[in-house]
């Protein structure tokens, strides 16, 4: 029997109307429902179902995201976990099944999410009828906005009644929890519901709304054009690999001389191309079929996934550093280059699969992160990025088959192709670094903070350059050339290129006194876990309750300080700019001050809020006045690792839950006091808690309009207070 369930939460709208905005409550765009598809005898599919309203205008469409959301880590994946059951066995994972849209943030990367409906399945054999019980939480956004999360996982039930036998009776009792959670907020009372986000053809709404014209469909395919390209330079940069570059004067050779004809040595070579390109491209389409649309780019945002490359990749570039190599069995190539002949298209096929072979110790490091990349492009990632690497590695041959005479000025190959295969074991360690940072960014391990990592990097890119200069030698290495005096000498190439390395590092050492990075942001740790930023002890390793342990010093905000300054964003810092944590110890600065009060309701993972401080805070006319004229309280909504004590929990109305944690607090004061609950949202009050701005800002990157707006409320704050 198929049990549907309907969650609603109370949401804010943001609408522009004449140049300011206001705040209405809404419901939640998301439809969440269950069902038990029975497949066999004993074997079914449970399903959670995710349904989103749909609306018009693009920039207003909300999104859940994937169980693996990619990006740097900060956006909220959608989790659905069953609980255990004595007559159910789950077959590994939920998978997804909807059409998965990778979206460029600009700020926090490349994030997976589903915009008009999405399956979750878990595959499972049920013994008899049973009541399954579970939890699913999740986050919902749109380009503006995203609204507050389920704060606690929900709870939901199947039952299942076509298994066979007789149902516990603790199964086929109702779930009172479950019941009161999973109820309609619709029906609560103390809750104002408005309409949907409006269609384009509101002229209000049409007028006001932000011009951001940016839709989901153009980063798709701007990032599968990028794979391609970058697919492509790898499969370049493959080509002068020893195991590549020698190949490619042996092999054409052999088809030009033991060709009857030129036509037809060059026909063969062509042929010898495409087999590589058939080869790498077969590769990508079989991965995609195997593994599936999301495998691969689940593996590259699971926290062991990521452990496991970062050992790989270590591994990979301590090879190429001359440690050891790694070769695949010989058995492998004995028998492709048994059945390698040059009288049919399936000889020259088996060349190049021996080529693909023997070579794997040179590509493997360069197609390895290049299937994990090319696992955020779905079903088409994987086959058009082995389509671009391969075109690459064959181009050389083909293009040396078609005019045989370059073979004559080709550089023989020799000790600049070891130094190249060094250089690129030193890349390798510079992106295992980037795994181990994205599992510690997961999990909170905190190992690999921002400035750590920046060093690391740094290192190797000095040591990068003092390697081309010819300063830094390898067991392996060959005897630097001499000039006519007999002096050892640098060629300009290698010069140039040792200038790029010292300068990327020379450009990367500020980042570990706080600079943006803005460059590099998307590879770096974020700003977040910059320890000087940051201070004290993480969040996770925070005490259950912090606000007990606080003392009141004069001249700065206190409460909360030393869990909250690790989420304080890069530009606030380097502002100077003074933020409070807590309402009430806002409003104690403000009397004191004698300035307005701009609370700031933020969230840990929203990215708007980010794109509102990057790209409006960080101006010089805007961060003037903030630090100038106003109190600014940063209240995170979905903080909820912070837990109040008992004393201070309380039952809210508006939220319709228990107020137990900060970030709870901080969203009812937002619903009760100002009827919103989105973020990022900005209200003004005075000293004693009176609106200063009856409507408030949302998500809005014009600087003109904002520094109005700023000057608005101060202008009335003066009028209040002469």
């Amino acid at each position: 029997m198929v049990k549907a369930v309907k969650v609603a939460l109370v949401i804010l709208l943001s609408l522009f109307v004449g140049g300011q905005s206001f705040a209405q409550m809404v419901k939640n765009p998301t439809h969440w429902t269950f069902e038990a598809k029975k497949i066999s005898a004993g074997k079914y599919q449970l399903i959670v179902h995710c349904k989103i309203d749909q609306v018009e205008k693009k920039d207003m469409q909300f999104h859940v995201f994937s169980q693996n959301p990619g990006g740097d880590g900060t956006s909220k994946p959608t989790e659905i976990k069953f609980a255990k059951n004595d007559k159910v066995t789950y077959e590994g994972k939920p998978t997804e099944k909807g059409k998965l849209i990778h979206f460029d943030t600009e700020v926090a990367g490349i994030i997976n999410i589903y915009e008009d409906k999405v399956d979750f399945i878990q595959k499972a054999t049920i013994k008899g009828n049973t009541k399954i019980t579970g939890t699913y939480f999740y986050q919902t956004c749109n380009e503006h906005m995203c609204l507050p999360d389920p704060r606690r996982p929900v709870p939901f039930s199947i039952d299942i009644t076509d298994a066979g036998g007789t149902a516990d009776a603790a199964d086929t009792k109702p779930d009172a929890n479950t019941t009161a959670t999973v109820a309609s907020p619709d029906t609560v009372k103390n809750i104002a519901v408005a309409a949907a986000p409006p269609a384009s053809n509101d002229k209000n709404a049409t007028q006001s709304a932000t011009t951001d014209t940016k839709n989901t469909t153009t980063p798709e395919k701007t990032t599968l054009l990028t794979l391609f390209l970058l697919a492509f330079v790898g499969g370049l940069a493959a080509v002068l690999t020893p195991c590549v570059y020698s190949m490619i004067p042996i092999t054409v050779s052999f088809f030009t001389k033991r060709s009857k004809t030129r036509k037809e040595g060059i026909r063969n070579a062509l042929y010898y191309a495409l087999s590589i390109v058939i080869i790498f491209t077969v590769l990508g389409v079989a991965i995609s079929l195997i593994f599936g649309a999301t495998a691969l780019n689940a593996l590259s945002t699971n926290w062991i996934a990521n452990l496991v490359f970062f050992f790989v990749f270590v591994i990979f570039g301590i090879s190429f550093l001359g440690a050891f190599e790694i070769t695949l069995p010989s058995s492998w190539t004995n028998a492709t280059d048994s059945r390698a002949g040059v009288g049919s298209f399936s000889g020259i096929f088996f060349m190049a699969l021996t080529l693909a072979i023997v070579s794997f110790s040179c590509t493997g490091p360069i197609i390895g992160p290049l299937l994990v990349e090319a696992g955020k492009g779905g079903i088409a990632g994987p086959a058009l990025g082995m389509f671009g690497f391969s075109l690459g590695l064959s181009l050389p041959f083909a293009l040396f088959a078609v005019f045989p005479g370059m073979l004559n000025k080709i550089a023989s190959s020799g000790g600049w192709l070891n130094q190249i295969k060094v250089v690129l074991g030193f890349v390798e360690l510079m992106f295992a670094l980037k795994f181990l940072s994205n599992a510690d960014l997961s999990q909170g391990w905190r190992l690999l903070d921002r400035e750590i990592f920046i060093a690391f990097w740094v290192v190797l890119s000095i040591l990068i350059g003092i390697y081309l200069l010819g300063k830094l030698k390898l067991s392996h290495d060959d005897e630097t050339p001499k000039n006519i005096y007999g002096q050892e000498y640098v060629s300009i190439f290698k010069l140039f290129l040792a200038i790029g390395f010292f300068t990327f590092a020379v450009y990367l050492i500020p980042g570990m006194w706080g600079a943006p990075l803005n460059g590099v942001s998307a590879f770096v740790p974020p700003m977040g876990t910059f320890e000087p930023f940051g201070g004290g002890a993480s969040v996770g390793g925070a005490p259950a309750n912090s606000a007990t342990s606080e003392t009141k010093s004069e001249g700065g905000p206190v409460k909360y300080v030393a869990d909250m300054k690790i989420y304080e964003p890069q530009v606030v810092r380097s502002l100077g700019l003074v933020t409070y944590f807590d309402y009430d110890e806002a409003v104690a600065a403000s009397k004191k001050l004698k300035k307005p009060i701009m609370l700031d309701f933020t969230g840990i993972n929203c990215v708007n809020c980010r794109k509102m401080e990057s790209q409006v805070w960080s101006r010089p006319e805007v961060a003037k006045r903030l630090k100038e004229n106003f109190v600014v309280a940063s209240l995170y909504c979905d903080m909820n690792k912070i837990v109040l004590p008992k004393d201070q929990q309380y039952f809210s109305k508006d939220l319709n839950a228990q107020v137990e944690t900060l970030g709870d607090k901080n969203a009812d004061l937002q619903a009760a006091k100002f009827g919103s609950n989105s973020q990022p949202f900005y209200f003004y009050v005075d000293e004693n808690g009176n609106k200063l701005a009856e409507k408030g800002y949302s998500y809005d990157p014009d600087e003109a309009k904002f520094i109005k707006h700023l000057d608005d409320v101060v202008a009335n704050y003066k009028k209040t207070h002469p």
